[in-house]
């Protein structure tokens, strides 16, 4: 009986680390930050939006977008973020199985950023 509740415990265990816990993904997004607010009822979180524009042009114009929404854990991001809307960025995130309510609604979490140099 204690080895059946002892495995279920650790199976319980492991399954709620791979699901909220561990990083499943991790890179570079560039693009367009178009919104970023602080949300929430009971947790407020930092989310953000970003336009990716997957054909180039001259102008400051996303041509065949999609929107990227991530979300910011790091209180030193934030008055960054709040200041650089509009621009074009370059974003590193760590995406994990799913979202937790205290970290913010997407699965992926930003943990820094830079504005993009034009050539």
């Amino acid at each position: 009986m204690y080895l059946i509740l002892t495995l279920a415990i650790v199976l319980g265990g492991v399954y709620i680390y791979w699901k909220y816990f561990y990083t499943y993904s991790e890179g570079y997004r560039a693009g367009l930050l178009q919104k970023f607010s602080r949300k929430g009822t009971f947790f407020k979180t930092y989310e953000a939006e970003m336009i990716l524009s997957s054909v180039a042009s001259k102008t400051n114009i996303a041509i065949a977008s999609e929107k990227f929404y991530f979300s910011v854990t790091d209180e030193n991001l934030v008055p960054k973020l709040d200041t650089i809307q509009g621009q074009n960025i370059i974003v590193h995130y760590i995406q994990k199985n799913s979202s937790v309510f205290w970290r913010g609604d997407s699965q992926y979490l930003v943990d820094s950023v830079r504005v993009k140099k034009d050539l």
